[in-house]
C-alpha cells in the first residue's frame, strides 16, 4: 500500500500541530499578575477649604511642605492647615526630645499620619497619644529618618565645601606672578538641623606661590665703566593643610583629633607639624550660624630652612565661626598655639573667608590668612615674625547629600 502526501495535506498537518502546541503552552503558563495600584494620594485641607492632593514632604520649623500634583511644592504654616492625611510612614520628633545617637532612635514615634483639630495622630505599632501640632517640632518621612540615624556615609559621600583658585600676573619692567588655590571640605553626620550631630570631619588646604623678578640691567648713571647689575628674584610661598575629626558625646560637647601642616617661605618655616586631641563645645548653633570653642594637647615639630628645629609639647586654643546668609557665607578661625616646654616658641594664626554666590555653584571669594611665629631664626636679610596674605578668586561650591 502506498501513501501519498500532497503539499496541501502537509501544510494542513503542520498548522494543526502548531495550534496544538501553542494551546498546550498557553495552558501551562501562569496568568499575568495585575499591576499593583498606586498608593493613594495624600490630602491637605487648608483652613479656607481648599483641598490639595499629592504628597506630604515634611514639617520643619512650624511649616508644612506639601507637593501638590497641580502646584508643585507648597509651604504653609500650621495655622492655615485644617486637615492632613497620609498613608505613608512618617516619624514625628516632639519638641525637647534629644535624638543624639542610634540608641535614642526608639523614642521617635512613627506611623501613618492624620492631622485634625490641631493634633497629630499616628497609626501604627506603639503609636503614642495624639501630639499637639505646636509640640511636633519635625515631621519627616521614616525612610529618611532611618537613613540618617543608622547609615554612615562612605568615604567619598556627603562632603560639602568650596574650591577656590586665583592668579595675578604682571609683565612690565619687573615680572610678577602669584597663584593661589584652596579647598575646604566638611562632612557632618547627620547633616540636618532636626537631628543632633553624631560626628563631623573636616579637611582644609590652601596654597599660594608668588615671585617678583627684577631682570639684569646695566647701571650707567653712577659708575665708569657701567656696572652690570645681576637679576634678582623675591619669592613667597605659603602652604597649609589641616584635618579634624569630631565625635559628639552630647548635643554640644565633642572630643576631637586633629593634625596641621604649615610651610611659610616668608617666615623661614620649612615645615611645622601638629598632631593632637582634645575637647570642643558648640556654644552657638542655629540654622544660620555656629560657633565652636576647642582646646587640645599636642605634639608639635618646627623645622626652619636656615636653623635647627624644635620638638614641642603644646596646645591649641581655637575658635571657629560660620555664618550662612542668602547673599554670602562667612567663616573665621582663630588659633593660639603655646608650647609648654619652650614658652618662647608660641604661634598664632587667623583665617577669614567671605564667599558670594553668583551662578549655580559658581561664586567669588575674598580671604585672608594672618600668621605669627614668635621664634623665627635670626637670618639675613632679617625674618619678620608676621606674614599676611590676601586672596581673591573664583569659587566652586561642592554640595553633596547622602
Amino acid at each position: 500500500m502506498t501513501i501519498v502526501f500532497t503539499h496541501k495535506s502537509v501544510f494542513l498537518r503542520l498548522a494543526a500541530l502548531a495550534l496544538l502546541g501553542s494551546s498546550i503552552l498557553s495552558g501551562q503558563s501562569a496568568p499575568a499578575k495585575p499591576a499593583a495600584p498606586p498608593p493613594p494620594a495624600d490630602v491637605l485641607v487648608l483652613a479656607n477649604g481648599d483641598t490639595l492632593h499629592g504628597k506630604l514632604v515634611s514639617s520643619i520649623g512650624g511649616s508644612v511642605t506639601f507637593n501638590s500634583d497641580m502646584l508643585g511644592n507648597v509651604t504653609v504654616s500650621w495655622d492655615k492647615v485644617k486637615e492632613l492625611h497620609s498613608n505613608q510612614q512618617f516619624s514625628v520628633i516632639p519638641k525637647g526630645v534629644d535624638v543624639t545617637g542610634r540608641k535614642k532612635a526608639s523614642i521617635v514615634p512613627s506611623g501613618t499620619i492624620d492631622v485634625e483639630d490641631k493634633s497629630v495622630k499616628l497609626t501604627g505599632p506603639n503609636a503614642p497619644a495624639p501630639i499637639p501640632v505646636a509640640n511636633a517640632a519635625f515631621i519627616v518621612d521614616k525612610p529618611t529618618v532611618d537613613k540618617l540615624l543608622y547609615h554612615e556615609p562612605g568615604f567619598f559621600e556627603a562632603w560639602n565645601g568650596a574650591a577656590t583658585v586665583g592668579a595675578t600676573i604682571v609683565n612690565s619692567s619687573t615680572k610678577q606672578y602669584t597663584y593661589s588655590a584652596g579647598i575646604g571640605l566638611v562632612r557632618t553626620v547627620p547633616d540636618v538641623s532636626w537631628l543632633n550631630t553624631r560626628n563631623r570631619t573636616a579637611f582644609n588646604f590652601a596654597a599660594s606661590y608668588g615671585s617678583i623678578t627684577q631682570p639684569a640691567y646695566t647701571d650707567t648713571t653712577t659708575t665708569t665703566p657701567p656696572t652690570v647689575v645681576a637679576s634678582s628674584v623675591l619669592k613667597s610661598g605659603i602652604i597649609h593643610l589641616d584635618g579634624e575629626r569630631d565625635e559628639y558625646v552630647s548635643p554640644r560637647l565633642f572630643v576631637l583629633g586633629q593634625f596641621a601642616l604649615d610651610h611659610n617661605y616668608s617666615l623661614d618655616l620649612h615645615l611645622q607639624q601638629i598632631y593632637g586631641g582634645g575637647l570642643g563645645v558648640t556654644a552657638v548653633k542655629t540654622p544660620k550660624q555656629e560657633l565652636d570653642f576647642k582646646a587640645t594637647i599636642q605634639y608639635e615639630k618646627q623645622d626652619f630652612t636656615n636653623a635647627p628645629g624644635d620638638n614641642l609639647v603644646g596646645s591649641t586654643f581655637a575658635a571657629a565661626y560660620q555664618l550662612h546668609t542668602k547673599f554670602f557665607n562667612y567663616t573665621q578661625a582663630l588659633n593660639y598655639i603655646p608650647a609648654w616646654n619652650q614658652t618662647s616658641a608660641w604661634s598664632a594664626n587667623e583665617t577669614n573667608a567671605v564667599t558670594f554666590p553668583a551662578y549655580k555653584n559658581l561664586g567669588f571669594s575674598l580671604g585672608t590668612l594672618d600668621t605669627y611665629i614668635n621664634n623665627p631664626p635670626a637670618t639675613l636679610p632679617p625674618t619678620v615674625n608676621n606674614s599676611f596674605q590676601f586672596t581673591f578668586g573664583l569659587t566652586y561650591a561642592i554640595k553633596s547629600k547622602y
